[in-house]
């Protein structure tokens, strides 16, 4: 279809016809295009306000500057760890196994409908596992779909299933940035640690409550995938967007040297993971094997090794991981910010020798009335914040000296009120398209393709699950800090 055709079609399009969310979506788009910076602005600018809130608070200039510095690398660790957790989920969908798989699941929908209902579901699920994992093959499924020529599928539809991961689901699974964080002493920040102390997975992604809202917000993304999608006859394919469906393999190749011999060679690939076999044996034979996981240097072998495996060869597993390096740009530049951030608002005293983060959760417990009334603050609070940062972990450790300290005082379940910020932090990605750039690559389209779906999901999930996840806070029974 020529972009003549296309245009037309789009403008045959009664704007009358459209309802209310489609219409309140596309508003959201046009603003978003015009008005929306890099995410590395909104870093720059929570720098720049939290410093003068803490010069207003009472701190002196040079501590504030003293603090931004002497925090600025307290991630650096807990930042290559978030950084091989995209990279090895990367990895791993790259692979020609995986790859393989995709095309035979490919085939599973009967209809496109049910395809874009297929692709969000797997997105969700594959998320609990891995987000870098989710987000790549749910786009990889989603142009291997687009190939064939018995369904028609909506193409913007169904890519914007394949965001369902990113916009509603990580957040609950193993890849949880700050389940992860505060399950590891040593990611936790020294001056997080007195204040929450180290809360395991099983305070956390374990609990029935987070089992519950897990199955929830499946069933309400997969509703919501089947009566957004267009009719077949509305249906916009990748063909009709002028989108190539291009192979998405790792093309193989041949040594062209001598010295190739072993870049083209398993005999590494085995000796490598033959090597690592005895200490996976020990790990994982003295525990449960998800709190085993919950381990992020452990987590990120076990996905590394798997993609060395998967890969089988050298070379296949260097071009996959160069491929893998742009989605991980933004974490690496901006976590050493919101360390800093999060040293000014512990660190930072005025004349009283209370920190801003002190003042803040003060204001938290306030307003609470009891820890339901707070875990909806919390929520709400962490969404709105959540628009303008949209990094789980990074947002955490800004957020955590207070809220915990304020969950503290009010006595909230901590493991319970990390998952609240858990799941409303990731509810904002459906409308801020950061975390779209990599699957945005990868199907060939803009945000504003998919944002107008997304949205859709956002407004429907929001006060879903902000509701679930108070009233589920009063199942709970507060405990203090567990230090290691």
């Amino acid at each position: 279809m020529t972009d003549t055709v296309q245009k037309g079609a789009r403008a045959a399009e009664p704007p009358g016809r459209q309802n209310i969310l489609a219409r309140f979506s596309r508003r959201m788009v046009d603003f978003a295009e015009r008005w929306f910076p890099d995410a590395y602005v909104f870093v720059l600018l929570a720098v720049i306000f939290i410093a003068i809130g803490a010069m207003l608070h009472g701190g002196s200039p040079l501590a504030v500057s003293r603090a931004f510095g002497d925090g600025f690398w307290n991630l650096i660790p807990f930042t290559m760890q978030m950084a091989l957790v995209a990279i090895g989920g990367y990895v791993v969908a790259m692979s020609p196994p995986v790859a393989a798989a995709l095309r035979r699941l490919a085939r599973v929908p009967r209809t496109g409908r049910g395809a874009v209902m297929f692709v969000g579901v797997l997105s969700i699920l594959l998320s609990l596992v891995n987000w870098g994992l989710s987000l790549i093959f749910s786009g990889l499924l989603v142009k291997e779909i687009a190939r064939r020529n018995d369904i028609r599928l909506d193409y913007r539809a169904a890519g914007a299933a394949g965001y369902l991961g990113l916009g509603c689901g990580f957040t609950l699974g193993i890849t949880s940035s700050a389940a992860q964080l505060q399950a590891n002493a040593a990611s936790i920040p020294a001056s997080l640690l007195p204040i929450t102390g180290v809360i395991g997975f099983s305070d956390t992604i374990l609990t029935w409550q987070n089992g519950v809202v897990t199955l929830a917000v499946i069933l309400l993304s997969a509703a919501i995938c089947w009566f957004t999608t267009p009719a077949p006859g509305q249906a916009k394919t990748a063909e009709d967007l002028g989108v190539t469906l291009g192979s998405d393999a790792i093309e193989p190749r041949k040594p062209t040297r001598p010295g190739d011999f072993l870049e083209f060679s398993p005999i590494l690939t085995i000796l490598v993971v033959a090597l690592a076999l005895g200490w996976l044996w020990q790990t994982f034979s003295s525990g449960n094997p998800l709190i085993t996981l919950s381990g992020l240097n452990t987590y990120n072998f076990v996905f590394l090794l798997l993609g060395i495996l998967l890969h089988w060869r050298p070379r296949s597993l260097i071009e996959a991981f160069a491929k893998a390096m742009p989605s991980v740009s933004g974490v690496l530049l901006q976590f050493p910010f919101y360390a800093g951030i999060a040293q000014i608002l512990t660190k930072v005293q005025n004349p009283s020798g209370a920190t801003l983060s002190d003042t803040i959760a003060h204001w938290f417990v306030g307003a609470s009335a009891n820890s339901t009334v707070f875990s909806y603050l919390v929520g709400m609070y962490s969404a709105v914040l959540g628009f303008f940062i949209p990094s789980a972990g990074g947002k955490w450790v800004i957020e955590a000296p207070y809220v915990m300290k304020a969950a503290n005082e009010v006595g909230a379940h901590l493991g319970w009120t990390v998952m609240v910020y858990n799941i409303a932090e990731t509810l904002p990605n459906f409308i801020n398209p950061f975390w779209m750039l990599p699957l945005l690559g990868i199907l060939g389209l803009k945000s504003k393709d998919l944002i107008g779906y997304t949205s859709v999901q956002f407004c429907i999930h929001f006060p879903v699950v902000m509701v679930l996840a108070a009233a589920l806070m009063a199942t709970f029974t507060y405990h203090p800090p567990v230090m290691p």
